[in-house]
């Protein structure tokens, strides 16, 4: 019996991520008919797409010097530099936005610095400040994709490099760009993904006719329109793009063929001369670019905690009533997909990354409105759908593990009769703990900063910390922003390291 009820927790949990995503789906299709997409409608495509294309290819071509830098290079803070580039993805998104119009914006230091030596000022608003935060915040993503590419090169066709005398230019031609071959399609593509459903940093920076994603005419249509089939016709069509990426990422994820090698560790070679400055100008350049916002929303907020009004902490905490739950359901969720035997698990874990949390949430708007009223419902379906839409961060943070704990003790759990919760608290809990407390701790803060499908729900008396950061950006209350922004940052990172400390103390025991 116990075996059984194991075997269907997986499918419950399919079918509540199915129902969700699905659901919210078919209810924008079946609301979609009575509307006509019009010519801003097609802008807004043309705008989402185009400026994903460009973010991706940007963030691709700038990653590329940066990685080859830091894998052939050793020197002290190399570890701190590569860690840094990883905080982008875990910074709540309003907060990465918030840093940028610090450094780039009408009253930023860039700006500054212009007026001084008689430049004309830089307009961050509109298409180039969209592309700008995007590269921001998906640049340190790609290096990460590269850094793992190079180090996937076997250390035996190193060795051999060096051995027939490759010079850097040979060393290109041979390894490193068939790597790059198969890993920048799939890097691109999912950066791709991720700058269509990037609301946050529309809402901000975006806007007018020029700059309006479809997922800021979603949201305008239902909260200032309330165009209900407009809404829900734009919702089909952001679906459809992003669908569509996923499909294209999926093919386009592959080998570089190499072979395999035997594990050892070896360096690339690290070229001398006009090369040594080379690398560490592209590593410098990307150190400022990254670090100057987070410092600017360090240097800007921290004097101005005090002056933060009790909204502020209210709404934080209803933040962390949504994150803690939301990542304790997609962490569940994503460990019982991730021990599935089944191959259509995958499939399922993955759904998510098919829509957006403004699709899901237009969708859930449409079914559930009518009898409730938005206010009531924004935070709970905004927990459950931050619990659908990380869940893919988690499974693909267990399932590597998850594996080879099936292939390492699966047989022997199966002849000692250890089944259902006694497997669960001796064997899987155990030996999954430090998976579990990243993907915890991802999920977390990944929910900690969304400000997506709260933006269709919230009311004064239910908004989040998010969209708190966001409104008083709009307002130009840019100090009282500033500090608000940095207790959301400290917020989503203290969770983070928090689970994720857990999770690597005593991972074996």
């Amino acid at each position: 019996m116990a075996r059984g009820a194991g075997a269907l927790i997986p499918l419950a949990v399919a079918a509540v991520v199915g129902l969700v995503i699905l659901a919210s789906l078919a209810a924008v299709l079946g609301h979609g008919g009575a509307a006509s997409v019009s010519a801003a409608d097609w802008a807004a495509v043309r705008f989402t797409v185009g400026q994903a294309a460009v973010s991706a290819a940007l963030s691709c071509v700038l990653a590329i010097p940066v990685a080859r830098a830091l894998t052939r290079r050793r020197f002290a803070g190399r570890q701190a530099i590569i860690a840094l580039l990883g905080a982008p993805f875990l910074l709540p998104v309003i907060t990465a936005v918030f840093g940028v119009v610090a450094i780039y914006g009408r009253s930023g230091v860039l700006n500054r610095a212009f007026e001084a030596v008689g430049l004309p000022a830089f307009s961050l608003y509109g298409p180039q400040g969209v592309v700008l935060a995007q590269v921001f915040l998906n640049m340190p993503l790609a290096v990460r994709m590269m850094l793992n590419g190079w180090a996937a090169i076997p250390a035996e066709r190193l060795r051999l490099a060096g051995a027939l005398g490759f010079g850097p230019g040979a060393v290109w031609r041979h390894l490193e760009k068939p790597m790059l071959a198969t890993v920048l399609p799939g890097a691109a593509l999912a950066i791709f993904v991720i700058c269509l459903t990037s609301f946050a940093v529309a809402l901000t920076l975006g806007g007018g006719p020029d700059a309006t994603t479809v997922e800021l005419s979603i949201y305008q249509a239902i909260r200032y329109e309330f165009d209900l089939p407009k809404a829900a016709l734009l919702a089909a069509v952001q679906f459809g793009l992003c669908a569509a990426a996923l499909a294209l990422t999926w093919a386009a994820t592959g080998a570089p063929g190499f072979g395999a090698g035997l594990d050892r560790a070896a360096l690339p070679p690290a070229p001398r001369g006009w090369r040594r400055p080379g690398d560490a100008l592209a590593v410098g350049l990307a150190l400022v670019f990254v670090a100057s916002p987070l410092v600017a929303v360090l240097g800007r907020g921290l004097w101005h905690l005090t002056d933060l009004p009790p909204q502020i902490w209210q709404a934080a905490g209803r933040s962390i009533l949504i994150a803690l739950p939301s990542g304790v359901l997609a962490t569940a969720g994503a460990l019982a997909l991730a021990l599935a035997p089944n191959r259509w698990a995958e499939g399922v874990a993955m759904l998510p990354l098919a829509a957006s949390s403004l699709v899901i949430g237009t969708g859930l708007f449409l079914l559930l409105v009518p009898p409730f009223r938005p206010g009531a419902l924004a935070l709970p379906v905004t927990l459950a759908v931050n619990a659908a839409l990380t869940l893919p961060f988690a499974y693909r943070a267990l399932r590597p593990e998850a594996l080879a704990l099936r292939a390492d003790y699966g047989r022997l759990t199966e002849a000692l009769g250890i089944a259902g919760w006694a497997r669960l608290r001796r064997i899987i809990l155990p030996r999954l703990r430090r998976p579990l407390g990243f993907a915890m701790g991802v999920t977390v803060a990944l929910s900690m900063g969304d400000l997506g499908v709260i933006a269709l729900f919230a009311d004064e008396r239910s908004a989040t910390l998010p969209l708190m950061v966001q409104r008083l950006m709009g307002a130009y209350r840019m100090d009282q922003a500033a500090a608000a922004a940095l207790v959301l940052a400290g917020l989503g990172f203290s969770a983070f390291l928090a689970f994720d400390l857990w999770g690597r103390r005593n991972a074996d025991a």
